[in-house]
């Protein structure tokens, strides 16, 4: 039978055990907090030295608050150089493009900013890297749809075949027109062609602003008409073909010498639990789940910038 002595022995070893596996689990954590801070706090801190950034814009563009603040972050940052855009997007809301645009610019004025076009940059994702002050294509990348296209939906054959009505009492003849509820009219149609051509013309203006072509060169090719790389190389609406290595070429000729490369990536939830979903490889939150599934783009509202919109939705450019 043990003694007294022997159990205070057990229990002091028991306390020191449970120390330890405290200490280790506040470290664990703490070095977890760290980590992820590192992952998605971008790389403006004492850890990372002078550097190109690197910013994905991908996936159908809206008025991203997390994107506009690493553009502002990056714009802001005495270590940052140099900013390389990777686009590959085909299109989103014009506010969204616009506010992304101009942020754009709001870095160039301070440092050199390259875009990268993977497969895809095409109408608000071409608006995007019309902002970047050179813009690198691949060969066979998508690029252009400079346009305007509002759709909406007409639901009144259906609604006579199920014998259901809408009744309204609204203020004036164009309230809330045009809707799925009633058949267009020719009034409400000129409401619309007014509003899509003075986007499509603030469109060509923006364009023909970034790029070296005239007004005319712009018209021409704002058809809706989408290119190749090699075929916007020759058109003018991009000054090279390749990828990530001309691009960061071109930089780093603008800025005299060589730099890192560093990828600035998105904030989203609490930090540790994007950590533990990326060791996963799983989404984080719920809206990184929808957005990965391409859920976003049935919630698009406004005049938008899509190449290929949605069947039903609301205006498109």
């Amino acid at each position: 039978m043990p003694s007294n002595a022997d159990e205070l022995i057990d229990r002091r070893r028991l306390r020191r055990k449970l120390t330890f596996w405290r200490v280790a689990a506040i470290a664990i954590a703490a070095a977890a907090l760290a980590f992820s801070a590192m992952r998605l706090g971008g790389f403006d801190s004492a850890l990372s030295g002078d550097h190109i950034a690197r910013i994905r814009i991908e996936g159908t563009i809206n008025e991203n608050e997390d994107l506009l603040e690493r553009l502002r972050e990056v714009a802001e940052s005495e270590r940052v150089k140099g900013v390389m855009l990777t686009i590959d997007s085909p299109g989103g809301t014009t506010a969204g493009g616009e506010a992304i645009f101009e942020a754009i610019r709001r870095i160039s004025e301070q440092k050199p900013v390259v875009a990268q076009v993977g497969t895809l940059a095409a109408s608000a994702g071409y608006m995007i890297a019309a902002a970047a002050d050179h813009i690198v294509a691949r060969q066979s990348s998508i690029v252009g749809s400079i346009g305007v296209l509002v759709q909406f939906p007409d639901f009144t054959g259906l609604m006579e075949k199920l014998g259901i009505g809408m009744e309204e009492i609204k203020s004036s003849p164009l309230k809330a027109e045009p809707n799925p509820f009633s058949p267009t009219t020719e009034t409400e149609r000129a409401m619309i062609r007014r509003m899509v051509m003075d986007s499509y013309d603030w469109f060509v203006d923006l364009v023909t602003e970034r790029r070296p072509l005239e007004r005319s060169q712009v018209l021409a090719l704002a058809d809706g008409s989408i290119f190749t790389g090699r075929q916007a190389l020759q058109n003018g609406l991009v000054d090279a073909l390749g990828g990530e290595d001309e691009a960061k070429k071109w930089l780093e000729e603008k800025l005299g010498q060589s730099y890192e490369l560093l990828e600035w990536k998105p904030r989203s939830g609490t930090g540790v639990t994007d950590w533990i979903a990326a060791l996963v490889d799983l989404p984080a939150t719920s809206a990184g789940l929808l957005a990965g599934l391409g859920a976003k783009r049935i919630f698009l509202d406004g005049l938008v910038s899509v190449w290929q919109p949605e069947k039903m939705g609301s205006g498109r450019q």
